[in-house]
């Protein structure tokens, strides 16, 4: 029987990548990769030759049964996605949860993950936190950020620069625009920046300074019940 092998790639610096991810994808006897175009060039940058096979969000259901059975015939296969570990707002959960159920061996690489470094870089509390990643686009988007009122873990949230300003001016109407709020972008490239403070603080950044590149914003949570309810009281 073979391997599942998830294997993170870097969110931005190409040397973020690890001698043993790149000594898997050499090995594997297949590569799963969200856009081959994207891991082409990765691929190439490490001089790693191997048959690739498109897998992502759209296709995962169709062609995961066919990689199980490969995986139980023996062959070692290897998941990477765009960018970071995938299953982490990527495509990978799905290929994991069947091959475990076939009785598959899964191993994920330690690796590349865009909210950790953003986490730990935000001065906020780090030791507990919540990864809510993407927000819901439109259906459910305010009962979602309604029912965080009370979380007092750190937050962690995947966004677009496009959407970053309203994501932000939504965060202050619902939580305070005193909640304190890091917006970390461009990790690991050239242009990295963390934009610190209170949300009104960061608004008024952002108004300024068009917001550019894959953004992670890391929001303090509630300071105490009594916050809280005094949130619900106002609401």
């Amino acid at each position: 029987m073979g391997t599942l092998y998830i294997v993170p790639t870097p969110v931005g610096n190409m040397e973020d990548m690890t001698f043993r991810a790149i000594r898997i994808l050499k090995e594997a006897d297949l590569i799963l990769a969200e856009d081959t175009r994207t891991s082409g060039i990765l691929l190439k940058h490490y001089e790693i030759k191997n048959t690739l096979l498109s897998h992502h969000k759209f296709n995962e259901h169709g062609t995961s049964a066919g990689i199980v059975n490969r995986l139980l015939a023996g062959e070692n296969v290897a998941l990477i996605s765009d960018a970071g570990t995938p299953g982490i707002s990527d495509p990978g959960f799905f290929l994991v949860r069947e091959a475990v159920r076939a009785g598959v061996e899964v191993q994920c690489l330690p690796g590349a993950t865009a909210f950790v470094p953003a986490l730990v870089a935000s001065g906020l509390p780090c030791d507990r936190f919540a990864f809510e990643g993407f927000l819901p686009q439109k259906k459910g988007r305010q009962t979602k950020l309604q029912s965080l009122v009370g979380e007092e873990r750190t937050m962690i949230f995947y966004e677009s620069p496009y959407r970053l300003l309203k994501t932000l001016q939504q965060f202050a109407e619902v939580y305070g625009e005193e909640r304190q709020v890091s917006v970390c972008r461009e990790i690991s490239k050239i242009h990295e920046e963390s934009v610190r403070g209170s949300l009104a603080e960061v608004i008024a950044h952002f108004k300024e300074k068009e917001p550019k590149g894959e953004i992670v914003i890391i929001l303090a949570g509630c300071e105490s019940k009594k916050e809280h309810q005094s949130k619900s009281i106002e609401q």
